[in-house]
């Protein structure tokens, strides 16, 4: 999808950018399509270690195309929906599940939790409404300091649909993401940091994303991908499941070839050679 997303490849890390500078990255149907298959090309990529999410120009994300809001004002809506059993009508398609439990727009946010390795998204410019909540998909979020963000469904008479209200819960407390919802107020990156939004705040989040990036590819790539099913799992999990789930994570690490080659390469004080698995 070169005309929306580029990408590209440096040992094991892959350099994923939004390329739709003219509109600010805005999120048109060919970047929501863009979004599902670079993350669905990701997953099964052989030697992939860490991925880093950014937007090219003056912004990571506006979020969706201005074209999309005067489509509702004229009353247009798309399909003749589906019904949910928990909503009752729900208009546009958008009630029909095309990727599992997610429909297409949260799949083009969820994609990257489900991408093996660690996702850095690093936002710069804006990252408002859809693009607020694609990088919340990525595993950590560097953004610089003077980054504008916003929950902006409000302002069109919306509400955050894309994956948003349920990886929103596990950042930030249950009244500061009421609070940044009901108003649509846009806040800074600075301040992105002290609610939980962001990761790290730094002048340059894209190199710096870049720097970890290539770090996390120096690591085993087999318990760095166990540490991210762990991770994700740790908040669906019970106690007793998650007990569990580590015992089984780590004793297939345990004497791997992998796991060799780290205590080898510590000992003898030299770069680790990993395999792919």
């Amino acid at each position: 999808m070169s005309d929306r997303i580029h990408v590209t490849f440096e040992d094991g890390v892959a350099d994923v950018r939004l390329s739709r500078a003219d509109k600010m990255n805005a999120l048109d149907e060919a970047m929501f399509a863009a979004l599902v298959e670079t993350g669905e090309g990701l997953k099964a990529r052989k030697g992939l270690r860490a991925v880093v999410l950014s937007g090219e120009g003056r912004a990571f994300c506006a979020g969706l195309d201005m074209g999309n809001f005067g489509r509702m004002a004229s009353g247009e809506r798309r399909g003749s929906g589906a019904s949910s059993p928990s909503t009752g009508p729900v208009s546009g398609g958008l009630g029909e599940r095309t990727h599992g439990e997610a429909n297409h727009a949260q799949h083009a946010v969820l994609v990257w939790r489900q991408i093996p390795v660690p996702v850095i998204a690093a936002v710069h410019g804006v990252a408002f409404g859809g693009g607020f909540q694609l990088m919340l998909g990525a595993d950590m979020r560097f953004i610089a300091p003077d980054a504008r963000l916003a929950v902006l469904e409000i302002k069109w008479g919306l509400v955050p649909d894309m994956a948003g209200t349920r990886l929103m819960k596990g950042l930030a407390r249950e009244d500061v993401i009421k609070e940044l919802t009901f108003s649509g107020r846009i806040f800074s990156g600075q301040e992105a940091l002290a609610l939980g939004f962001a990761t790290r705040v730094c002048a340059d989040p894209h190199a710096e994303a870049l720097a970890l990036a290539h770090e996390i590819a120096g690591r085993n790539p087999d318990a760095i991908r166990a540490a991210k099913r762990l991770l994700n799992a740790a908040g669906a999990d019970s106690d007793a499941e998650g007990l569990m789930r580590e015992s089984v994570e780590q004793g297939a690490l345990i004497g791997s070839p992998n796991q060799v080659e780290a205590i080898r390469a510590n000992l003898e004080q030299r770069a680790p050679a990993f395999i792919d698995s």
